[in-house]
């Protein structure tokens, strides 16, 4: 299979690169040589020299089996993009006098939503005259801003659009990440010993 065309291998490393500092296939440095004597050493190990960054100077090329090097990058990549979190904004809504209950129930959706990466757009809703009653409101959202002051950080203050008051929370960094992490090592707890014995 030929390499991709913007791969920069054996004889199509430009020839302007006249010295290049050298790893091998063990990993090790070899400092800076000649790229003809880089490549040489490449052939002799029955290997390629890919250059791997040539946006320093001297550039760095690697001694490497280019298919498996090639694949070993694409594999890495594929992971990353499993670990990257696609945040979206998400939303709960709720009225001056909703009770405690409910309350409870939308605050931990807020949480579930931020322990997976997302930011939250919490707003009370105003109907009639409870838009002269404001603080309402703002006593809500100020008791979800304390139930999460240890995984978010308001990205809104409260103000009022229109019938709305809004207020957007944001996950801290690295909060998705931990809750992954405490997920997965809950799952990989053992299950307690039962005896086989039964109880008589």
């Amino acid at each position: 299979m030929r390499p991709p065309e913007r791969t920069l291998m054996n004889e199509r490393i430009p020839r302007f690169y006249r010295e290049l500092v050298v790893i091998n296939e063990h990993g090790e440095n070899l400092g800076t040589m000649d790229a003809d004597k880089a490549l040489a050493l490449a052939h002799e190990a029955e290997l390629d020299l890919v250059l791997v960054n040539q946006n320093v100077r001297p550039p760095v090329a690697r001694i490497v089996d280019h298919g498996k090097y090639q694949y070993e990058q694409e594999k890495r990549e594929r992971e990353g993009k499993k670990k990257k979190t696609v945040s979206e904004l998400k939303a709960v809504r709720m009225r001056p006098g909703t009770d405690d209950h409910d309350l409870d129930v939308k605050l931990r959706n807020v949480i579930r939503f931020l322990n997976e990466g997302h930011k939250v757009k919490c707003s009370v809703m105003f109907r009639s005259r409870e838009i002269t009653r404001p603080e309402m409101g703002r006593q809500a959202l100020e008791r979800f801003v304390q139930a999460t002051q240890d995984i978010a950080v308001v990205e809104r203050e409260p103000s009022v659009d229109g019938r709305f008051m809004i207020m957007i929370l944001a996950p801290k960094p690295g909060v998705a990440q931990a809750a992954k992490k405490a997920q997965e090592a809950e799952k990989a707890e053992p299950e307690p010993e039962t005896s086989g014995e039964a109880a008589k």
